[in-house]
């Protein structure tokens, strides 16, 4: 599956290098909320999505995410919400100088998730829970990317495929 992974962000940063502006251009996002990503990445999930999913519910995530947060004794140093008109796109940005500020750090706090993740029920009632990350929780519950920044000059998004996805299937296939 690495390999998969790594297939898909090199065809997609091919295919963006060229046409990075237009890139840019097609995600509002950019320049409000986040930088132009340094690096993109696709990841290939593990799982279907859950039956029914739809925006409501992703919403519902991310309240859930945030009432924990809040019951935290500390004030969290990021931020996370879902936008797009789906709520399909799911932001996480710093609220400190220093934090999120590296691909390294974006991905400490994915595995960090990814930890929190595989004690959800829906994790646990799996079949090998301890092969499943966060971007699978995130598949499960239809978001189609993941973008962490630094709320400064960094910023690292993952574009997750759908597990039966044509494009994960394909790079399967050259393997």
């Amino acid at each position: 599956m690495k390999h998969v992974t790594l297939f898909l962000a090199l065809t997609l940063t091919a295919l963006l290098s060229g046409g990075q502006a237009a890139y840019a251009k097609s995600d509002r996002y950019i320049g409000y909320y986040y930088p132009a990503p340094q690096r993109i990445e696709v990841y290939c999930a593990h799982v279907n999505a859950l039956p029914n999913v739809d925006k409501k519910k992703r919403v519902g995530f991310i309240i859930g995410i945030k009432t924990g947060m809040s019951k935290q004794p500390y004030a969290s140093p990021y931020s996370v919400f879902a936008k797009g008109s789906t709520s399909d796109k799911l932001l996480v940005v710093s609220k400190q100088d220093g934090y999120l500020d590296t691909v390294y750090r974006a991905r400490a706090l994915l595995a960090e998730l990814s930890t929190s993740a595989r004690t959800t029920p829906v994790f646990t009632n799996s079949s090998a829970p301890e092969e499943l990350t966060f971007l699978d929780l995130i598949a499960m519950l239809g978001f189609a990317s993941v973008t962490l920044s630094d709320g400064n000059g960094f910023a690292h998004q993952i574009h997750v495929l759908p597990n039966k996805s044509k494009q994960c299937q394909k790079a399967d296939e050259l393997q």
